[in-house]
């Protein structure tokens, strides 16, 4: 095996996947699959070894869930009555909306998130007469960020709560959720300011919205009651693994079977597989497979000594290199290969002697999920809203974007550095 073709192979999979003009799923495989053809792991390395199944089937049971209860309406039932609670005032709806987008997708995937949402935004935009834009915005905003919070938020947590054992569903709330909240809050006011001239709403569009039927939108004879009590089941479960030691891959396959078992006669498991993103659970092995191959030919190795060389082995201008470097190229490229290939890395440097690694993999998972705000490249659920919003002929220009998403970036990041620093790194100096 040639190291040098496999990094060839590596970057050139990489690039491609940075242009978007190709299927990223056909390109992730593809990858993979040059991968085993040049060597550079045998065929049973790549199932057992470096494919992680635990993260495959998280992601599969979750899918299972959402897409069974988006079919009950609930999700739009909950969007109108909170529109209707605020009756029709742009600037609350801005803030309504960045709230469930934000609160969403701590819970659920991002992507899932966007793609219930924006629907039910360009109806009320359309309704209230409102520019869909500075919504659109928010709602990218907040997806990653809300995705922050949690362990199942955003993929690249749930590859770190695969990797570190000791990181529960709990562990994320508990480290990430405070420093989510401040930013989050700080990113609402910065686009209240901006966009409050935008907002207004006139008073006989008001009435209209008083006059949607939200329980209208409810669909009983879809599954709505088991689908809402399974679902609370599930993220009840997930924050209970102190008492039950159940990680939350099998609390969630668990929840995905009964919720299948109890609706079968309404919706057959056949039709609801059919509907499962199964390219996004594609994209994963062939992301696995590539940063396998880069960790056979020992780049992983090289690129340990190499941070480690530059910060000369300090837990905090390590754990600042990984937070910026990683917020400033998930700003560009997709967060997930990166984070992908950065775990091996992270786990290597207990092999060099560091010690208290969690200041580094909380630098890691912020500096990857809110990064992803940076341009609309940077998450996958930034391009699924720019789509959905194209599909209605408004589109969100890359660089009209980048006005707003660089600087809540890197606002973002200092305030992540601020709160890394006073939160883990201070006391374990002075402890």
């Amino acid at each position: 095996m040639s190291s040098l073709l496999v990094l060839i192979i590596f970057v050139v999979t990489y690039v491609i996947l940075m242009t978007e003009k190709w299927n990223r799923v056909l390109v992730a495989l593809s990858g993979g699959v040059a991968m085993l053809l040049i060597g550079a792991f045998p065929m049973e390395k790549a199932l057992f070894t470096y494919i992680d199944w635990n993260t495959i089937t998280l992601l599969f049971s979750m899918m299972l869930i959402v897409t069974i209860t988006s079919k009950t309406g609930f999700f739009e039932y909950l969007a109108i009555r909170l529109a209707q609670l605020v009756k029709g005032n742009g600037l609350a709806l801005l803030v309504i909306f960045s709230l469930l987008a934000a609160v969403g997708s701590a819970f659920l995937a991002n992507v899932t998130i966007a793609m219930l949402l924006v629907p039910i935004l360009f109806t009320l935009t359309k309704l209230l007469q409102l520019p869909p834009i500075p919504y659109l915005v928010i709602m990218i905003l907040s997806c990653n960020i809300g995705g922050t919070a949690t362990l199942i938020g955003d993929p690249p947590n749930m590859m770190i709560g695969q990797a570190v054992k000791h990181f529960t569903f709990n562990a994320f709330i508990e480290n990430l959720l405070p420093v989510a909240s401040i930013i989050f809050g700080v990113t609402i006011l910065i686009l209240g300011v901006c966009y409050r001239n935008m907002l207004h709403v006139e008073e006989d569009r008001k009435l209209l919205l008083e006059g949607i039927e939200a329980k209208s939108y409810l669909k009983a004879d879809k599954g709505l009651v088991p689908s809402i009590i399974v679902l609370s089941l599930v993220l009840v479960g997930f924050s209970l693994y102190p008492l039950f030691h159940l990680d939350v891959t099998t609390v969630a396959l668990a929840g995905a079977v009964l919720l299948m078992l109890l609706i079968e006669r309404i919706t057959p498991p056949e039709e609801v597989l059919k509907e499962i993103e199964w390219g996004t659970l594609f994209f994963f092995m062939g992301l696995f497979l590539l940063v396998g191959g880069i960790e056979e030919a020992g780049f992983i190795d090289e690129i340990a000594r190499e941070i480690l060389r530059v910060t000369k082995g300090d837990m905090q201008s390590t754990a600042f290199v990984i937070l910026w470097g990683t917020g400033i190229l998930s700003a560009v490229v997709d967060n997930i290969p990166f984070v992908a290939a950065m775990i091996p890395v992270i786990l290597e440097f207990q092999e060099f002697g560091m010690v208290n690694m969690d200041p580094l993999w909380w630098s890691l998972a912020l500096g990857a999920c809110l990064g992803g705000n940076g341009s609309l490249l940077g998450s996958s659920s930034n391009l699924v809203i720019a789509g959905l919003a194209s599909k209605e002929n408004v589109h969100v220009r890359f660089g009209q974007y980048l006005l707003i998403g660089i600087p809540i970036t890197l606002i973002s990041l200092a305030v992540s550095t601020l709160y890394v620093y006073f939160k883990y790194i201070l006391p374990f100096y002075n402890g």
